[in-house]
Formats: C-alpha cells, structure tokens, sequence
C-alpha cells in the first residue's frame, strides 16, 4: 500500500517543517507550501489524499481556498487556524472542510486526526464498490462525482461524500445524530450540527430534491435522517 500524501500549507516556516517531520515519522509522505498559488499549481500535477490548509495565508482568503478545495478535489481537507472562534470554526466546516483543528497544538494530534479520517474516508468492509445506483442517479466516490441520467456530472465534495456514504449505505434506516457523529468524526454540538445541516442541503439540492418535501433524504424531526432510495452497489 503507497503512503498517503498530505500537502501542508502554512506561511510559517517552522509550522510546515514541525508537521512535516510529524508526519513523515508517522509514515506519510509530505509536500510543504508557503502560499496558495504554488500549492494550487502543485495540485494541477498530483492529487493529495490530505490538505492541511492555515486560513491565514499572504496571498489568498483561506476560506475561499477551502471551499474551491471543497468542490473540486477528492482530499480531506483539514483547517490548522490561530482562529479559535465558534464563527470561524463553523464557517470552516460549513465551506466544506473535514475537521479544524486550532493553533498551537500537538502535532501527534493532527497525525491521529489524519489517520482518523482516512480511516473514515475508507469503505466499510461490506461495501460492495465505489460506485453506488439510486433513483436515476450514479454516485461515483473516486471521482466525487454524481451522475444523473442525463449523463450531466455534478461533483459533491469530500464532506459531502461521507455523509452521502453513510445514507447510501444504510438505506431505509433511521440515522441519528449521535450515529452520525460518531461515524464521521467531530465534536457534539451546535457547529457539528449546523456542519451536518449544510452538507445535507447541499446533497438535497444537487439531487433535485424539493427542499420542502424531500424524496430521497427525509428528516425525522427529534431522531435524525432516513434515505429512501433503492440503492445498488458495483
């Protein structure tokens, strides 16, 4: 099996070097960057598995970079930030990023928080694939991509992909809150919540679904989710 890449990208030098060696010793391979426009041409040649992106960055919104992230590439995205606010901190994951995690800290923690992740990131062992065909609809998770019978292809995020997993997985059972959160990973409360809600909306609208009267992903109000589709696995 190759070692996973995370792309490191913080404008202090011995933050990047600090989660380089970190990492490197926990068996990952790295690539360190100083500022957004040179990550972003590295990543038109390779594709990480993990991006680790500070919001503080010379030359780009950090929170722009992390929802353009979001929608086009396929990595976890992690946010290592000196913002602590909750405002922050749910504006991170509501743009798309997988956890946030906030300066200083302890570089075996974000080493654990990545494996946690890709761990996450990973099919179930009864999965049957990576591709999943429901209601008209093809949901290809190493692509993260959507396919409607149209043939038009929508991407979804890495985020977003999780949680669609998690329904696509468990058709026609409850889902609850805590299942969720104990599945995907983060802390109880109002911003994993609030985290949940956007992604599941943004599932809904790239389904077509009618947000008032959703077919697919039905809210059962005080218990949680329940998808309603047929679902096929290859």
């Amino acid at each position: 099996m190759s070692q996973p890449h995370v792309a490191i990208l913080d404008d202090e030098a011995e933050i990047r070097r600090m989660l380089a060696d970190a990492l490197t010793d926990a068996g990952f391979r790295t690539s360190t960057f100083s500022r957004a426009t040179e990550f972003e041409a590295a990543l038109k040649r390779t594709a990480p598995d993990v991006c680790l992106v500070d919001l503080g960055l010379p030359d780009r919104d950090g929170l722009a970079l992390v929802h353009r992230l979001a929608l086009e590439s396929g990595a976890t995205i992690i946010i290592i930030s000196g913002r602590a606010n909750i405002s922050d901190r749910v504006t991170g994951l509501e743009l798309g990023a997988d956890d946030y995690i906030i300066k200083p800290f302890e570089p075996a923690e974000v080493v654990a928080r990545i494996r946690a992740r890709l761990r996450k990131s990973r099919p179930a062992g009864g999965s049957a694939g990576s591709i999943a065909q429901f209601n008209g609809w093809e949901a290809h998770f190493e692509r993260y991509v959507l396919i409607g019978e149209d043939g038009v292809e929508v991407p979804f995020s890495h985020a977003e992909g999780e949680v669609l997993r998690l329904f696509l997985e468990a058709p026609k059972r409850l889902i609850s809150r805590m299942q969720m959160q104990e599945t995907l990973g983060g802390a109880a409360g109002e911003s994993f919540d609030r985290a949940m809600d956007v992604r599941i909306s943004r599932l809904r609208a790239k389904l077509n679904e009618d947000p008032k009267n959703p077919r697919l992903i039905k809210t059962i109000y005080g218990a949680g989710y329940i998808f309603l589709g047929d679902v096929v696995w290859r």
